[in-house]
């Protein structure tokens, strides 16, 4: 086993779950839902926490395990949940009624996210996470931006494309799409970005302001 393959195997099974997300995580994996990791939940809630964040927004409800490691974070926060599958929402919805989540501390919008993210009010979130149609990441991540405050986190899961976003040879229309968004972000003075290679890899903008 590699020094790389050592150290995503201890990450992996070093951290502790809670109980409630991984019951969400459980029937997610039955939905077909892909639910993000663990180690990308994880990272989630400290960046959440760290922001102190007020108002969030995930594309892609993972049926309710994104969303409980973002309230973990940051329990004061109002999430706002957008998926176009019903049954998705549903199990995420229950899910934070297991968890004790209070109602008015989430809202389930059902639709495509493309139809309903031009419809939100820019400068008004603390972090948007974009986890839905990977076809159209780069859109999303570009609504995601628009969404949030200066100061404000876009958080892009699955980045590495189980590992084809690093090989050349891979240039399908997902994974391409994918690593121009990496080499972009690095090369744009709208944002600071950086790529963590835990779990499933996450890339994490965030928004600063123009000189």
């Amino acid at each position: 086993m590699s020094e790389n393959d050592a150290n995503a195997r201890f990450i992996r099974e070093s951290i502790v779950e809670p109980s409630a997300i991984a019951r969400a995580r459980a029937h997610a994996i039955e939905l077909g839902a892909a639910p993000v990791s663990a180690a990308v939940g994880s990272q989630i809630a400290v960046l959440a926490a760290a922001t102190g964040a007020r108002s969030m927004v995930e594309i892609g409800t993972g049926a309710g395990v994104s969303g409980l490691w973002l309230l973990r974070g940051a329990p004061q926060a109002v999430l706002t949940s957008i998926d176009n599958e019903p049954e998705h929402l549903a199990a995420a919805r229950q899910a934070f009624a297991d968890a004790r989540i209070p109602a008015t501390k989430a809202r389930f919008i059902t639709g495509r996210a493309a139809d309903v993210l031009p419809r939100m009010n820019e400068a008004s979130y603390d972090i948007v996470l974009v986890d839905a149609d990977p076809e159209n990441v780069i859109e999303y991540v570009e609504h995601g931006l628009r969404l949030v405050r200066t100061g404000g986190i876009v958080l892009v899961p699955r980045v590495l494309v189980g590992g084809k976003v690093a090989d050349p040879v891979q240039r399908d229309a997902v994974t391409t799409a994918f690593r121009s968004l990496i080499q972009e972000t690095q090369e744009s003075p709208a944002v600071l970005a950086t790529v963590s290679s835990a779990g499933e890899g996450l890339l994490q903008l965030v928004s600063v302001a123009a000189d």
